[in-house]
């Protein structure tokens, strides 16, 4: 059985929901463990009542160190912070598990993910990172970070070393902002290789994670999973695409389904009477837009896909 593990909040329970029927697709036997950082998502996950799904509650897992952090940092910030001790946290909570898999939760699986898995064991390494791969006209972005937390695994034999060492550093310092070649959680694995040469694999089979940043370069055929970064609920029959520039094949192949799984999500949570909350607003879509006219005109011509067209 393989064990993932991911963080979210009331906010991203329709894309966690997504997350976890994608796996029950394709993946034969697994355990999705989330990290609830409010009773909302606890509630609602609770009633979703599958075997393959556990719940951690955050307020549980707290140290004193973790709860100074939370008054410090944005919501999101502190997510971050977490993720680092979120292989841990399941490693602590069953001492016979030997791979957890963190995955961010708008992560939504194309398919079996054995061959990632392979490949780490091929390479008998403890720990396996991805990097963005950017598309040419989405290079500049290297600078916040070659790798993508999006995936990673953690081996329980030869992993601590690696991950402690990326704990310490989210403890001291882990914001939303570019400041002394930092940036989130995420930066931290610019480092891994040269540090941990010995425990740490970069995924070769580049195929295998698709993201919208490099959707256009890829053979999506392959693909194990897509990364729906940037996609936000702007109603409950709305979503906003983001910031990256699509090809039609894939908005139809892969963010037709997805937005499917969303809907059975959205209509899910209001069976337990939960509103599922905007996730960003058409001023911010706007403002958004103003602050980073420079790469519109560019690059990133931003949409926004109506039900009806989806329908279409």
């Amino acid at each position: 059985m393989e064990h993932f593990v991911t963080i979210f909040d009331k906010l991203f329970i329709p894309q966690g929901l997504a997350l976890l029927q994608s796996m029950q697709r394709h993946i034969s036997d697994f355990t999705l463990w989330v990290i609830c950082m409010d009773e909302i998502t606890r509630d609602v996950l609770g009633a979703y009542d599958v075997p393959n799904l556990k719940l951690l509650e955050i307020e549980k897992l707290e140290t004193d160190e973790l709860v100074k952090i939370k008054r410090a940092r944005s919501r999101g910030e502190y997510c971050w912070s977490l993720t680092p001790l979120a292989p841990k946290f399941i490693f602590d909570a069953d001492p016979e598990i030997q791979r957890v898999t963190y995955i961010d939760s708008d992560l939504w699986f194309l398919s079996d993910p054995t061959p990632v898995f392979k490949e780490l064991e091929d390479a008998e390494k403890s720990v396996l990172i991805t990097e963005h791969n950017y598309a040419p006209e989405y290079v500049y972005l290297n600078k916040f970070g070659q790798f993508c937390v999006q995936f990673m695994i953690f081996n329980r034999d030869r992993s601590e070393e690696v991950r402690k060492w990326w704990e310490d550093r989210c403890m001291e310092w882990c914001y939303g902002r570019l400041e002394d070649g930092k940036f989130g959680d995420q930066k931290y694995l610019d480092e891994f290789e040269k540090l941990f040469p010995d425990n740490v694999h970069v995924l070769q089979n580049k195929n295998l994670a698709l993201a919208p940043w490099n959707a256009t370069i890829l053979d999506n055929s392959q693909s194990v999973f897509f990364h729906f970064h940037g996609v936000r609920l702007l109603s409950q029959n709305r979503i906003h695409l983001g910031r990256y520039e699509l090809p039609n094949k894939l908005l139809l192949s892969i963010f037709r389904p997805y937005y499917e799984d969303l809907n059975h999500a959205l209509r899910f949570m209001l069976e337990q009477s939960v509103i599922p909350l905007k996730q960003v607003s058409m001023i911010s879509v706007f403002r958004g837009l103003i602050k980073r006219i420079g790469e519109f005109l560019l690059y990133n011509r931003r949409r926004i896909w109506m039900v009806d067209s989806l329908k279409a």
